[in-house]
């Protein structure tokens, strides 16, 4: 089951409310996104750090052959 772009932001947009949130379809078939999230949260981070916390707010979508979200290029950032 494909997700849809508002899904994927809403899930992540709960854990970052203030982050400005770009989520892209890779393939135009909603299994293959790519997301850029820039939050404050991130500062003093490394890049693994604050990935696995973005990924953590995807609530298990992204788990296993069948989770609902299959691919997901994710940047994350601070703001300038």
């Amino acid at each position: 089951m494909a997700m849809e772009a508002q899904d994927i932001e809403d899930l992540i947009r709960a854990r970052f409310p203030k982050a400005k949130i770009t989520i892209t379809d890779l393939a135009g078939d909603g299994n293959h996104w790519a997301a850029e999230v820039i939050d404050e949260s991130f500062r003093g981070l490394n890049r693994v750090q604050a990935q696995r916390m973005v990924y953590a707010s995807l609530q298990g979508k992204m788990d296993g052959a069948h989770g609902e979200l299959h691919a997901l290029a994710l940047t994350t950032k601070v703001p300038d």
